[in-house]
């Protein structure tokens, strides 16, 4: 798992300290390991020098014949700071004079100083001075620079009378000087130090640059560009955005601008638009409210006019009737009486005028339940079962005429419904008669009334189903439209469903069908318990009751 930070800026910068930072390292690691090469190297130079004086002051001496001198100057300069020993040793390795007390023995030919010269077969005359250098530790730590060098054999001294060695030796001995370098090594350590703070103040100078420019040039006009950005996620359109830091985000930021005036513009036409559209449809609608007004003027006189018709059609018929059997009478009528083989006639005359009187009363009943449906009444708080118990009572003599059986199926739970009562046994009776009829001549035909709620509890429920001959579906919606019946002529002008459907909208309450052709119908009305905070009604025994 990474944990890069996320803006751009900040990873920018931390990128190039880490690009200074490692570059820095790498500098001051070099220049740190040449300056301690060049001091070494002068070192060496300065041990090469002093090597030297001391093998050419050894070699005038022994050609005078002053060994004495010679030793007594390396005496001398041994003493001197920063020279730990000088010594000679023969070529072969044999120790003949030391500095140091007790410093002799024989020199391992296969030393580092030696190898250089004694690797092979026949060993090197001349060696440069790095190689016949050599850097140790003494014996208390101290690191010490060792300088070897060769005292040859010059023709001045192996023709000399006195001179023992032969033209042919090249090499009579070797001076060894061992330097300590302990004031080096403290140069070093203050140059190591110098280098240090110097790359630590030329990474703290660069790296507060680099996070200024960054700042500057990079996130400034990045925030800039952000918060232009949610100006207009928010539809503030009117900030300009200017950025002059650099070429790219310059122009980045004038297409971003451009962007914006653009959206701007479209918002503007938008808006017009909008405006237009709203004036338009405003003259529109209260064009179609005119129109609605005329079309509602209209339908009401074409209901009238339907209303007129169907009232005039279906009291026209009987009182038809009734005029023609009272015209019979009034011939059969005589001045004496009705005569006596006749009077069986005159009387079928007048059951039928009673009959055809009858149903023009029926029907202007349903006419004044149609028109005053919607009126206001008295409502109170009801035992719904109560109401289809009276109910019941009241119609079951025509249900058993009919031979149909009537199964209740009352919820004993109920709480009291507010709602008008004689209302809702108008609702009762016309569902269950036009069940019973539905259902009348059906072999077993039964009308079910249930009572119950719904699941929440706050709505009443009530069934009325038929085991009928059921309705088409092209039929089921306009049965709640006044003047549809599927009765037949005569039976009705179709204004039950009609009532019931107004009287059920007057309680806040909805009434549904459901109908299947050879198998019955089933009405719903739910009715609202209007929140009441009432104790339950008494349970109740559902019963059936046969017509």
């Amino acid at each position: 798992m990474t944990f890069l930070p996320r803006r751009l800026s900040t990873r920018l910068i931390l990128s190039l300290l880490f690009l200074v930072m490692l570059v820095g390292l790498v500098a001051g690691f070099v220049h740190m390991k040449t300056q301690e090469s060049q001091i070494l190297d002068a070192m060496i130079l300065g041990a090469d020098q002093l090597s030297g004086s001391i093998a050419g002051a050894t070699w005038h001496a022994m050609l005078a014949d002053q060994k004495a001198a010679a030793y007594e100057i390396m005496q001398t300069i041994a003493t001197k700071q920063g020279i730990n020993r000088i010594r000679i040793f023969n070529k072969e390795g044999r120790v003949t004079f030391s500095t140091v007390t007790n410093d002799f023995g024989t020199v391992d030919k296969d030393a580092e100083a030696c190898s250089m010269c004694h690797a092979s077969d026949r060993p090197l005359i001349k060696v440069d001075a790095s190689s016949r250098a050599r850097t140790f530790r003494d014996p208390d730590g101290r690191r010490t620079l060792g300088m070897v060098t060769p005292i040859y054999n010059e023709p001045a001294c192996s023709n000399a009378a006195c001179h023992a060695h032969p033209a042919s030796m090249n090499v009579l001995g070797v001076v060894d000087v061992t330097l300590d370098l302990t004031v080096v090594d403290q140069e070093i350590a203050a140059v190591r130090t110098r280098a240090l703070l110097i790359s630590g103040a030329m990474f703290f100078l660069i790296a507060a640059f680099i996070v200024a420019f960054t700042r500057h040039y990079v996130d400034a006009p990045i925030r800039r560009l952000i918060s232009s950005a949610h100006a207009v996620s928010v539809m503030q359109l009117d900030q300009p955005v200017v950025i002059t830091s650099s070429e790219e985000l310059g122009e980045l930021a004038r297409s971003f601008d451009e962007m914006r005036i653009r959206l701007k513009e479209a918002i503007s036409e938008l808006n017009a638009f909008s405006q237009n559209l709203e004036s338009k449809v405003e003259e529109r609608t209260e064009q179609l409210r005119i129109a609605q007004k005329k079309l509602l003027h209209s339908d009401r006189l074409a209901s009238l006019g339907q209303l007129s018709a169907s009232v005039a059609h279906e009291i026209n018929n009987p009182l038809s009737g009734v005029l023609n059997l009272a015209m019979l009478l009034q011939r059969i009528l005589k001045d004496d009486g009705i005569p006596q083989n006749r009077i069986k006639e005159s009387r079928d005359y007048l059951a039928s005028i009673v009959r055809e009187t009858a149903r023009v009363g029926h029907i202007v009943q349903d006419l004044l339940a149609f028109s005053r449906r919607s009126k206001s009444h008295q409502r109170a708080d009801t035992n719904f079962n109560a109401i289809v118990t009276t109910t019941v009572n009241l119609i079951s003599h025509k249900l058993k005429l009919m031979n149909v059986a009537l199964d209740l199926q009352l919820e004993g739970n109920l709480p009291p419904v507010k709602c008008d009562g004689s209302q809702m046994q108008q609702v009762l009776i016309n569902l269950i008669m036009n069940g019973a009829e539905a259902a009348q001549g059906r072999p077993s035909g039964t009308v079910t009334v249930r009572t119950g709620m719904t699941g929440h509890g706050g709505d009443l429920v009530l069934e009325v189903r038929d085991n009928g001959v059921g309705v088409p579906p092209e039929n089921t919606a306009r049965l709640f439209t006044p003047f549809f019946t599927t009765k037949g002529e005569g039976k009705g002008v179709g204004l039950g469903l009609a009532v019931v459907y107004g009287i059920v909208q007057a309680h806040d309450g909805e009434i549904e069908v459901q109908s299947k052709v050879g198998e019955g119908t089933a009405f719903t009305v739910t009715i609202p318990f209007q929140g009441l905070d009432v104790a339950p009604a008494a349970p109740e025994t559902s019963q059936g009751h046969p017509a």
